[in-house]
């Protein structure tokens, strides 16, 4: 060994990397990470205007999930007591006053843009939000009539006295206080109107019969100003003093104790009705709202004022997504055809196309179609014996399940694990199930303890009195919605290999097997810590060797302290790393004798940088894995994940390019610094925006595909 390598292997056993100084907060670092969402909004010449609308109501609507989850889980420990330091050196009080402190800031900033900067451009592109108050008498006679007709039916106005106690506030829901003055008593009332979430938030005036407006624009109304301004029908004899608009964020983190459950499909369902009862983490009031409601909400609601957060303007901007119905195709972003290489190839035959050789995809810039198109061939071909599929999250009026519900039919053997717990979508996903065990299919719910975010196909058909086995492997869910707007990765193959250890992993999750070793594919819980650990050792090792280990890894999220410390003795052992992760991260690079070696990008842009991806030079014989599995404790250590090699030179050639086109975008690129924060990427280099260039070729895209189905 040269000297060189020696004092490396002595710098790497003088740090213990336990110093907080090199460790970004989990929370803080999600916050930043809804920032640069927040961002596409704010930049007047990142987009269309309707698009950045909708990042204005996609931060929105990521915040109340972080509210609802991640705040939740730190006040529940700060009222516990529990004074554990994060891995940053903070305790949940301190990260709580912290977050409160950035979000304000956002509020502000979001607000201003709104209001400021695209309303006017709305109006000058003819959308104009009015409000009631400033309409002509006729306009506002001909909106009670609507009110009357279309809203007043709905509302459910709720006194609070001795007689009436304090109603429940939904989760999410969108409230009017409102103080009223009895006529004849004169004695000062207080009561609850709820915004009821079944109407349409924001008002189309142009749209409502008897509005004649002279001109073409589209006048936009919300719905809590026409109920604001209409409540004496709500409450005759009575005086409407004032009313304030609010809205409660609750604790929505479901807490299953499986081991307990007789039927998990039924815990689930009451676990869903119960997460509308949570404690309440936040609570949205506007500026004008007086003290003396404030305190009649505060004392009713359990709140301190620390959750209290006084927000200008309208609350709930995430119903802003609702103006993408508007028909102004000028204001949104140009629509595109994905490319359909297996179409193209053999008229949409995926059995052939797979027999040929090998697939990788890359949606939404290739066609999610394929996919969708393998299940119906395989649920209408005779010669299929057996479909075995893992769901996560497949949306409303799925056509994969439709698919396996038609294979069901035509007696096909289908086994499903369905997983219910699945945030958010346990409800449909429970929906999906019964339908599928309607009709006959085998359906599972996972492993006790664990959540099922694999994403998994495995076809058995009968060709030539033998048994093929054809596999969909996939870094997203079978979701064709989201295919057209998350970037993600599908492999479509026959290799034999990998199918048998598809094959074992499906017995592991249908049945009581406990399979621990894979040929090739990588499984948490059971090793991907540890093998993308030796991974990235055996990098060191090539390096010290020949001086030019390279990794590059894409992600949603780093977080995993022993991956992170292995991450960063890897550079200082001089590989170069390149770390493209577009949410949260706790590794920081740029430390001078820590890190200098690791760049980490984040790339928010038109598309949800959803795939993930690791890959190794290992000595010039490069090795890529994708799936599903990020490099998170929840990812490593309490989920069923899959990460799938892939050993085609061409196919890893075509990866890496991409890779590597993302890593040279100084247009939708963010890069931290050694201070942990994220600075714009600009240089002087010709203009790259590595989605637009993707989008671009995609009508030129060719699949690229070796004829050598057991390559592996």
């Amino acid at each position: 060994m040269d000297q060189n390598a020696e004092s490396v292997k002595t710098s790497v056993k003088l740090h213990d990397f336990e110093d907080i100084a090199y460790y970004v907060n989990r929370e803080l670092s999600w916050v930043s990470f809804n920032q640069r969402v927040l961002e596409e909004a704010l930049s007047p010449d990142a987009h269309p205007l309707f698009e950045r609308v909708k990042f204005i109501s996609i931060f929105s609507s990521n915040l109340d999930e972080f509210f609802m989850i991640r705040v939740a889980g730190l006040q529940d420990q700060y009222e516990a007591g529990i004074q554990d330091r994060s891995v940053d050196g903070l305790t949940p009080q301190e990260q709580i006053e912290k977050i409160r402190e950035r979000v304000i800031e956002q509020f502000r900033q979001r607000n201003d843009c709104f209001y400021n900067d695209i309303c006017p451009k709305l109006n000058k592109n003819g959308i104009e939000f009015v409000e009631y108050k400033a309409l002509d008498e006729n306009k506002k006679k001909g909106l009670q009539r609507y009110f009357r007709n279309e809203i007043f039916p709905v509302l459910t106005p709720l006194a609070v006295d001795p007689g009436h106690p304090f109603p429940f506030v939904s989760n999410l829901s969108l409230n009017l206080a409102v103080e009223l003055e009895d006529l004849e008593t004169r004695v000062l009332k207080f009561a609850r109107v709820k915004v009821p979430s079944i109407l349409p938030r924001i008002l189309r005036l142009d749209t409502i019969e008897g509005l004649d407006f002279k001109d073409e624009k589209i006048r936009l109304l919300w719905l809590e100003d026409l109920i604001q301004n209409n409540l004496e029908q709500l409450f005759p004899h009575m005086r409407v003093v004032q009313s304030h608009p609010f809205r409660v964020i609750r604790d929505a983190d479901i807490e299953i104790e499986e081991d307990e459950a007789g039927d998990l499909l039924e815990t689930i369902e009451k676990g869903i009705r119960s997460r509308r009862y949570g404690k309440v983490v936040r609570l949205d009031v506007t500026p004008t709202m007086p003290q003396s409601v404030r305190k009649i909400l505060i004392k009713n609601l359990e709140v301190n004022s620390q959750s209290l957060y006084e927000i200008s303007g309208v609350l709930g901007m995430s119903d802003l997504m609702e103006m993408m119905k508007i028909e102004k195709p000028e204001l949104k972003d140009e629509p595109f055809a994905p490319h359909n290489p297996i179409e193209e190839k053999v008229g949409g035959d995926v059995f052939c196309a797979i027999r040929q050789g090998d697939h990788l995809l890359y949606h939404p810039y290739d066609s999610f179609q394929p996919v969708v198109d393998l299940i119906n061939q395989a649920a209408n071909d005779p010669q299929v014996l057996s479909i075995k599929q893992t769901l996560y999250r497949v949306g409303n009026n799925s056509p994969v399940v439709k698919a396996l519900m038609s294979a069901v039919e035509q007696r096909k053997q289908v086994a499903v694990l369905v997983e219910l717990k699945a945030r958010f979508d346990e409800e449909n996903n429970i929906g999906w199930a019964r339908a599928l065990e309607d009709v006959g299919a085998h359906v599972v719910y996972g492993l006790v303890g664990l959540k099922t975010h694999a994403k998994l196909t495995l076809i058995v058909r009968k060709e030539h009195d033998k048994l093929k086995r054809y596999l969909h492997l996939g870094t997203g869910n079978y979701n064709p919605f989201t295919a057209k707007i998350y970037t993600d990765y599908s492999y479509l193959t026959a290799n034999d290999v990998l199918a048998n250890d598809v094959s074992e992993l499906f017995n592991a999750l249908t049945g009581y097997s406990k399979h621990t070793t894979y040929r090739k594919l990588i499984v948490s819980p059971v090793n991907t810590r540890q093998r993308i650990i030796e991974m990235i050792e055996r990098e060191i090792e090539w390096h010290e060797k020949e001086g030019n280990g390279r990794i590059i890894m894409k992600m949603n999220a780093l977080v995993d302290r022993k991956t992170i410390k292995s991450l960063y003795k890897a550079s200082c052992a001089g590989v170069s790393i390149d770390l493209i992760i577009r949410g949260i991260c706790c590794l920081i690079p740029g430390i001078k004798g820590v890190s200098e070696h690791i760049r980490v990008i984040s790339v928010i842009g038109r598309f949800l940088e959803h795939s993930r991806a690791y890959y190794f030079r290992n000595g010039g014989m490069d090795e890529l894995y994708l799936g599903s599995a990020d490099v998170m404790p929840r990812n490593l250590d309490h989920r069923v994940e899959a990460l799938f090699p892939i050993m085609d030179k061409e196919l890893i050639d075509v990866a890496k390019s991409e890779l590597e086109l993302i890593l040279g975008d100084n247009v939708k690129a963010w890069e931290m610094n050694a201070q942990g924060a994220y600075i714009r990427v600009t240089n002087n280099e010709p203009e790259i925006n590595s989605q637009k260039i993707f989008l671009n070729q995609a009508s030129k895209r060719k699949s690229i595909s070796k004829f050598k189905v057991n390559g592996l």
